[in-house]
């Protein structure tokens, strides 16, 4: 099977499983609705009134991890990954089909996220808010940073071969590790596959990372993921 059925096939796929759908909504859901209730009481005082707008995608983000993690884990389940092997049997082309199929609807969800929120948020500030610019940079930083996490989480699950694993071990490194120990680390801690990413959606930031390069070190994170779990997948049985 060449990639394009092997594609199709699996965003099929996507859009039939409850569980998948459910992620994408609630990526959408969550950061929209906790990003309204911090905008809804603004402080005007506070000089990163982006990121106040953005506050949201702290929990969108889990979801997107869900997502990519879910996605790629239940191919080892039940058998189901020699089916999709029988069906396409070059694991290299099929895993690109399937980290494809992740990152069109997350992009397409993230973005539609990004911009709501921005709607949103803009909505609540008035003119004593971000620009629209700054605003419309975040949305499409919300949006490509929630598919690279996805993507990162879609790579870790190949290599774990596990959705319960990735899930148990990526939450908590964004509820704890990154915001706890990262905010001890000093500079290191813009580095991490999260923070990084994130830098996209403040109004202003210090280090060595800006916006643009901060998703550039976000995507080496995703794309180190996605080999590795290549990797795993040809050196080990179906």
């Amino acid at each position: 099977m060449s990639f394009t059925p092997a594609l199709r096939a699996e965003l099929i796929k996507i859009w039939t499983l409850r569980s998948l759908v459910g992620s994408l909504a609630a990526i959408l859901l969550t950061t929209v609705a906790f990003s309204a209730l911090v905008s809804s009481s603004p402080d005007d005082s506070d000089p990163d009134q982006l990121f106040q707008i953005f506050f949201g995608f702290n929990f969108g983000e889990i979801a997107a991890i869900a997502f990519g993690a879910t996605a790629v884990a239940g191919e080892f389940q039940g058998g189901a990954l020699r089916l999709t092997l029988a069906a396409t049997p070059d694991r290299l082309r099929w895993f690109a089909a399937k980290a494809t199929s992740i990152a069109l609807p997350a992009l397409a969800v993230g973005l539609l996220t990004g911009v709501a929120t921005a709607v949103v948020g803009k909505a609540a500030f008035g003119d004593s808010g971000p620009s629209w610019g700054q605003a419309l940079r975040g949305a499409l930083g919300c949006g490509l940073q929630l598919t690279l996490m996805a993507l990162f989480a879609a790579g870790v699950a190949a290599v774990l071969r596990s959705g319960v694993a990735t899930l148990s071990i990526l939450i908590p490194f964004l509820l704890i590790v990154s915001f706890v120990v990262g905010d001890m680390s000093g500079g290191v801690a813009d580095f991490l596959p999260d923070r990084a990413g994130q830098i996209a959606l403040h109004s202003t930031w210090d280090g060595s990372l800006g916006p643009w390069t901060g998703l550039a070190v976000s995507a080496l994170w995703a794309a180190a993921a996605l080999v590795a779990g290549a990797w795993t997948l040809q050196r080990r049985d179906a």
